[in-house]
């Protein structure tokens, strides 16, 4: 009788298929791994303490909805410029029709613009209406403190009739929590006391610039200053929008950041008589 010797188990063909099916996708996953981390994108990486500008959370957090719609009402054209853009072409803005213009001055108590005298000095002379304004940290010093670095170092003021009022950039936080850790009454006498400051220092109001949501979430939406804090409103869209509590009306409005020569572009809410008399007091 033949002997049948045990030997190892053949494989069944549908199992065959199953593993080389597992071996290729295993396979493919690893080298689509490998391609994820060669291109992946890069993180963002948060700024610098010094590099914050005029709107640097309006297109993160608000976004961009358009651009100004016609209005039959006289408004003049600005520009906000700080050390991003390093020597500006002033006269390049003059012929295009630009008549005022603001420059960073400072940040916190521990920065200055490193291109604000050419800055400063070059809108002034091509003939423009000028000013100098300040970002604000109010997670690393008081508003009092603040303020007084800002006239220290070009925030001043003089009754020349080219020199606007400064102004406090009060806006999201670059650096880490939206609110700078300071929410409703806290942020409000924060601003108070940067305010006050600057008042007592120059004998001019500042001129406040923020967005709507910004303020509503971070100042409970305060009425505080409108009657006597002039405003410049941040909204990329077709038109100001929604104002925060308090002001009835915009004295300036930042509406893009993607101008032809320098990118923040603003208008003043009045013919070029209205930015003069702001400059006077």
């Amino acid at each position: 009788m033949p002997v049948h010797r045990p030997g190892p188990a053949r494989p069944r063909p549908s199992a065959v298929l199953v593993t080389a099916l597992l071996g290729a996708l295993s396979l493919v996953l690893g080298v689509l791994g490998v391609l994820g981390v060669l291109f992946a994108a890069p993180a963002q990486a948060a700024p610098h303490r010094g590099d914050a500008y005029l709107g640097i959370g309006v297109l993160s957090h608000d976004g961009r909805s358009g651009t100004p719609a016609g209005s039959r009402a006289a408004q003049t054209e600005g520009v906000d410029v700080s050390g991003h853009q390093g020597d500006v072409d002033w006269a390049t803005l003059w012929n295009s029709g630009v008549r005022w213009a603001y420059s960073k001055a400072t940040e916190g108590t521990y920065y200055t613009n490193p291109s604000f005298a050419q800055q400063y000095n070059g809108s002034y002379n091509v003939g423009m209406i000028r000013g100098a304004y300040h970002f604000a940290t109010p997670d690393t010093t008081s508003g009092a403190a603040q303020a007084n670095y800002f006239v220290d170092h070009g925030g001043g003021w003089s009754r020349d009739g080219r020199t606007l009022p400064g102004v406090l950039d009060i806006e999201w936080n670059p650096y880490g929590d939206a609110c700078y850790g300071k929410a409703g009454a806290a942020m409000t006498n924060w601003i108070a006391d940067f305010l006050n400051t600057y008042r007592a220092r120059t004998g001019r109001d500042a001129v406040i610039y923020t967005a709507t949501s910004w303020w509503t979430q971070c100042t409970g939406n305060t009425a505080a200053f409108g009657a006597v804090n002039p405003l410049w409103i941040a909204r990329y869209a077709t038109a100001p929008g929604t104002l925060p509590a308090g002001w009835g009306f915009h004295t300036m409005w930042q509406y893009t950041s993607s101008g032809p020569t320098v990118g923040d572009h603003d208008r003043f809410n009045g013919a070029l008589d209205r930015v003069q008399a702001l400059a006077n007091g």
